[in-house]
């Protein structure tokens, strides 16, 4: 793992000097010019005085290299940090500038471009003491250049290990139903971190987003029984709040029929006629309902014989 790193470091590093070297085609081109007036000056001493046409040329190529090495430009997101024998001297670009050969030296070139880093906690206890992978997102930007050159070494692996560090530090102090519910608040509360260890740095903070959570799958599946066990709950108290209701619709009106033995005949009528429109209906009642709602007796009977006969009728016409 350490030579890993190690290796990893270094083509980070060779990837970085390689984009800093910001040699342009103007440069290249301006140097050659002027090497190119050398030789055209030098010409007409070839044959002459061959010592002389040869110091020309040679003068021609030094100055179009000093001139070369002098002329920088800076993209339009970018500022080029000019040391002067060691010492800072400015906050170049972006555009055209020129520089002192051997005296100054470019110490490093800073974006100003919004970037995107991102972070993960693996295997971090919550306050509750459960395992879970954060994984993150950071959106910050550098808004003083001399600040970022000089009081931190690589700011860009800086603030992704104060990123690393503040999500470890929050996770902490969270419990997990807070995280997996209130992400809009980790979201501040990380901002809020790492912008205070990043603004001596001359960094700034826009935003921070948490991309997922990831709990163990044993967990999962207890909150997954949880969760249906708390739906089947509900279900049962709203079946049993359903049949309170029917209970006093059946006491309301059993209050309704006490005083209107008609009205309880008419609605016993009513469900034997509805029992019989089936053919080959069998409907079976218990001797104390025909007692109770006078079905026994022969205006009873008698109602049960014409809804028959009406039917039968209503059959043949058909």
């Amino acid at each position: 793992m350490v030579v890993l790193s190690t290796v990893r470091s270094r083509s980070e590093r060779t990837e970085r000097a390689t984009k800093e070297t910001h040699v342009m085609p103007p440069q290249i081109a301006v140097g050659v010019i002027v090497a190119g007036i050398g030789v055209w000056a030098a010409s007409p001493f070839f044959e002459s005085a061959p010592n002389t046409a040869a110091f020309i040329v040679s003068a021609g190529a030094v100055a179009g290299l000093l001139l070369a090495a002098a002329m920088q430009v800076a993209r339009q997101w970018e500022k080029a940090i000019v040391l002067r024998f060691g010492k800072f001297r400015r906050a170049a670009g972006p555009g055209l500038f020129f520089i002192v050969p051997i005296v100054d030296s470019i110490a490093a070139w800073i974006d100003h471009r919004v970037i995107t880093t991102s972070f993960k906690a693996e295997q971090t206890l919550t306050k509750d003491t459960v395992p879970v992978d954060v994984d993150a997102v950071l959106f910050w930007v550098v808004w003083d250049a001399e600040k970022a050159a000089m009081e931190v070494e690589n700011y860009k692996e800086a603030i992704s290990w104060a990123a690393q560090t503040a999500l470890r530090d929050v996770i902490g102090r969270t419990m997990l139903a807070d995280m997996l519910v209130g992400r809009e608040k980790l979201d501040a509360e990380l901002q809020r971190i790492i912008d205070q260890r990043t603004t001596p740095w001359g960094i700034t903070v826009q935003s921070v987003e948490i991309r997922d959570v990831v709990i163990p799958s044993g967990l999962q599946d207890a909150m997954s029984r949880q969760a249906q066990a708390e739906r089947e709950r509900q279900a049962r108290l709203i079946l049993g709040e359903a049949e309170l209701q029917i209970a006093r619709s059946f006491v309301e009106a059993g209050t309704a029929y006490a005083d209107n033995p008609i009205g309880l005949h008419l609605r016993a009528m009513n469900m034997l006629y509805e029992g019989l429109k089936e053919k080959g209906a069998l409907v079976v009642v218990p001797s104390t309902a025909v007692e109770s709602m006078g079905l026994g007796t022969i205006t009873g009977l008698t109602a049960i014989k014409g809804v028959k006969l009406s039917e039968s009728a209503s059959e043949g016409a058909t």
